[in-house]
């Protein structure tokens, strides 16, 4: 099996299209649409959209107002994660660690394994709920009927990357993605750019939250020292000195340009955008002031003028006069997500992530011309991309290597999975390469073939897909009775494997090797399995 495995991948690794140079045939065109503005076809979902009509089903899809499904209302209803407040995050992470503090107080010395016996229960349903976030990206991009709100929710977190081991993140990044990302995946650029400046966990991630005028003071430093002055020559407490002391010691010293690079050159303009040094410190003069609030004020955003760089800055040949306050931020992050460098940059990621990983200069320019005509609405620039021509062009068709993600969202559709609540889906994700919302560095998961393309990752793909096939993947239960009968002879299993799992578009090589494969194999169930398997973990499937 290990031999088969690696001869059917290897040919996914070679570059270049499964199809001909030919026009698209109406189901061509529907399994291209549904693999990449969704997560592939579900059990009936691809003969429906033929019969409705290809550019119907694109239409519905951009048409929605809000991407969340009423569909799924009692699926959700199941996440305690979607009941709590950010605020109810922080004060249960406030209580995690002050049990554990008390705990190591009262263990001295205790090894490892006795500090893990006396694990707070806080501390465990806390991370039953970090692994609740991960599985219902999972849950919503399997069973959601919105699939590509699930699709543009998944590139907007990745374009703007959290990674969420840094410091407080674990509890902001759930807000960061039900109410910054998700509600903007389809609107304005704008809008969305400034909520993600505005998050604390953007703030934490990237260290705004720490970045103040050189030389301010908070006012309860100045306060501090105002009282110790009241005291004229008299000689200042020594409880007012340690707490001075305390103040001074969490306060920031400067500036921090982190957030204001990042913010250049993989948020909006690129690194190509036309932007120097200069301009990257001046951004992050004009963001001194935007920060977190500290508790018990839930860790909202909070503007603290005191941090605030008051002074005349420049950016990009723009004036911004001194003496202004938040609202200069506002209008650099309006200015950056009109500027042409960003038209042009988000628009060339988003034809890499529809079209091709080379993103065509065609489609680029209609997505920018969209952009600019609609004032950078999103679902206005997407509605460029799939009328593009080079969105039908067939030389794109199957030209993409699915991530990880898309690989097991799209495989537990194709066979009519359904996902428990559990996190072991996710963390199948995770063992193929794409651990979720755990990308350290800013720039996201790559989106291109070579970034996902090797032999042991596609041999461990093969094993997931054999796995779904005879329903022992964790976190996920299948029925193939329901789709493929038992009972067919050989050829006939591999023609309905084809159309039911494949969408008719299983080539010549990998039907040749599932059939040597299935000689021997007397147990229909296992044939079917196998046959299923096979063909979900080769190169046909791989492809969108």
């Amino acid at each position: 099996m290990t031999r088969l495995r690696f001869g059917i991948l290897l040919s996914l690794a070679l570059p270049g299209s499964l199809v001909a140079q030919q026009r698209l045939s109406p189901r061509d065109s529907a399994l291209h649409a549904l693999n990449r503005l969704g997560y592939g076809p579900s059990p009936g979902l691809l003969d429906q959209i033929l019969r409705d009509g290809v550019l119907s089903w694109v239409d519905r899809q951009l048409g929605v107002a809000d991407i969340e499904d009423p569909g799924l209302r009692d699926v959700l209803s199941r996440y305690e994660l979607l009941r709590t407040s950010q605020e109810q995050l922080l004060q249960r992470f406030v209580e995690v660690r002050q049990d554990r503090r008390a705990a190591q107080r009262a263990s001295g010395a205790a090894g490892t394994d006795s500090m893990q016996r006396r694990m707070p229960a806080g501390a465990q349903a806390q991370r039953r709920l970090g692994g609740e976030l991960q599985n219902l990206v999972l849950v919503r991009a399997i069973l959601s009927e919105r699939q590509l709100g699930e699709v543009m929710a998944d590139f907007w977190i990745n374009h703007f990357n959290i990674f969420v081991g840094k410091n407080l993140d674990r509890v902001y990044l759930p807000s960061y993605v039900e109410e910054t990302i998700r509600p903007h995946a389809l609107g304005s650029f704008a809008e969305l750019l400034i909520a993600t400046a505005r998050s604390p966990a953007m703030m934490v991630y990237l260290d705004n939250a720490q970045s103040v005028a050189p030389g301010s003071r908070p006012p309860a430093l100045e306060r501090l020292d105002r009282q110790r002055g009241l005291r004229g020559r008299m000689r200042p407490s020594a409880g007012m000195d340690s707490m001075r002391q305390r103040l001074a010691s969490r306060m920031p010293t400067g500036l921090n340009e982190n957030y204001a690079r990042e913010l250049l050159e993989l948020h909006t303009v690129g690194v190509d955008g036309g932007y120097t040094q200069a301009d990257v410190t001046e951004v992050a003069r004009i963001l001194t002031g935007w920060s977190v609030a500290p508790p018990p004020r839930g860790g909202g955003f909070a503007f603290n003028a005191w941090a605030h760089d008051r002074g005349a800055k420049r950016v990009l040949g723009i004036e911004f006069p001194a003496g202004q306050g938040e609202e200069e931020g506002v209008r650099l992050l309006k200015l950056l997500a009109a500027h042409p460098s960003t038209m042009h940059f988000v628009s060339g990621k988003l034809c890499a992530r529809f079209v091709n990983d080379v993103p065509p200069d065609g489609c680029t320019d209609d997505a920018v011309k969209a952009w600019k005509q609609s004032n950078g609405n999103i679902r206005a620039v997407l509605r460029a991309v799939f009328h593009s021509p080079d969105f039908w062009a067939a030389t794109n068709l199957d030209s993409k290597v699915k991530t990880p993600l898309e690989f097991v969202a799209s495989a537990v559709r194709a066979v009519g999975g359904v996902p428990d609540t559990t996190l072991r889906l996710a963390q199948v994700v995770a063992r193929l390469g794409q651990p979720l919302y755990q990308h350290v560095a800013p720039n996201g998961y790559g989106e291109q073939q070579e970034d996902w393309v090797n032999s042991g990752a596609l041999l461990n793909r093969m094993n997931v897909a054999v796995a779904l096939a005879a329903d022992r993947l964790p976190g996920v239960t299948v029925r193939l009775d329901e789709l493929i009968p038992l009972g067919m002879e050989q050829t006939s299993l591999v023609d309905s494997v084809n159309r039911v799992i494949l969408g008719g578009k299983m080539t010549a090589q990998t039907r040749k090797v599932i059939l040597e494969q299935l000689e021997g194999v007397a147990n229909p169930v296992q044939a079917r399995a196998l046959a299923v398997g096979l063909a979900l973990g080769g190169p046909d499937f791989q492809r969108q």
